[in-house]
């Protein structure tokens, strides 16, 4: 598997896909997720013409797990490092979940020169619901900030139930299994408190590349209205929810979410540069 040497020497692997003289789309999942969880991503985006390239950030999948903790600027370094080592330019950024703020933190550090689209996948720009902002984490406000993540990622209680999911469920298995299972260690509980204390409205608000914000509508963790919210936040910002569809949006509805991608990036960044 290739790898890139982050600043501070931690490694970080990749896989790449697909042509490689297109466009790249660079892939970030979410907390504790793998590259591995853009299965159904690879193929379709691959035979549209693009670059694809699914990255391990660092304690996640492949790559190195370093015995110090990271943070959300230190994954949004993580991703300036990938995109300079292999010489990135024109780049799609995708972002699911905590790598839809990953993108944020890599834009707040190093601007969007470099970027020609971003896509953020069920991911709202600020967890904490406040008087300005209600399509934060369902349940998490003012009066539980130090608390609500703690020890783990809560049940809300929302979405479909997994016994009705079919083969929604099917899939999310197949790539994830019981990764979200285990207790979480202190450097990952900090991510996470980190990750769910910050407001990054702002930086969507000066990002001048087109963004696209898609929710699901059935998701677990908060309202799919933050899609929409979150675009009334860019100059070039669109929304799109999936119906029938979770938190797992690109694993759940893969055909939907695909061609719902693909459709956007083949107006504003075609897949030959």
């Amino acid at each position: 598997m290739p790898t890139v040497i982050a600043d501070d020497g931690v490694r970080l692997d990749y896989t790449e896909h697909g042509d490689p003289s297109g466009r790249p789309v660079v892939l970030l999942a979410g907390f504790k997720a793998a590259a591995t969880s853009w299965r159904y991503q690879l193929a379709p985006f691959s035979a549209a013409g693009y670059r694809v390239i699914a990255v391990d950030v660092r304690g996640h999948g492949a790559s190195e797990r370093p015995a110090s903790g990271v943070d959300m600027a230190r994954r949004g370094r993580d991703v300036h490092d990938v995109l300079t080592a292999l010489d990135l330019t024109d780049v799609v950024l995708i972002g699911g979940s905590m790598g839809g703020n990953t993108i944020w933190s890599y834009v707040e550090q190093f601007g969007s020169v470099a970027l020609s689209a971003i896509v953020i996948v069920d991911q709202t720009p600020k967890m904490l619901n406040t008087a300005d902002w209600t399509h934060g984490f369902y349940g998490y406000d003012e009066s539980n900030v130090d608390t609500f993540f703690a020890t783990s990622v809560p049940d809300t209680g929302r979405g479909t139930p997994m016994w009705r999911r079919g083969m929604r469920l099917v899939r999310l298995l197949r790539v994830l299994g019981s990764a979200g299972e285990r207790e979480l260690a202190p450097g990952e509980l900090a991510l996470l408190h980190d990750h769910a204390t910050r407001d990054w409205r702002a930086v969507i608000a000066r990002t001048e590349t087109p963004v696209l914000f898609v929710a699901g509508e059935q998701s677990e963790l908060w309202p799919s209205t933050h899609a929409r919210a979150s675009a009334a936040l860019a100059p070039r910002g669109r929304a799109a929810v999936i119906r029938n569809d979770g938190h797992g949006a690109n694993l759940e509805q893969p055909a939907a979410f695909n061609r719902g991608v693909l459709d956007y990036l083949a107006e504003v960044a075609p897949a030959r540069r």
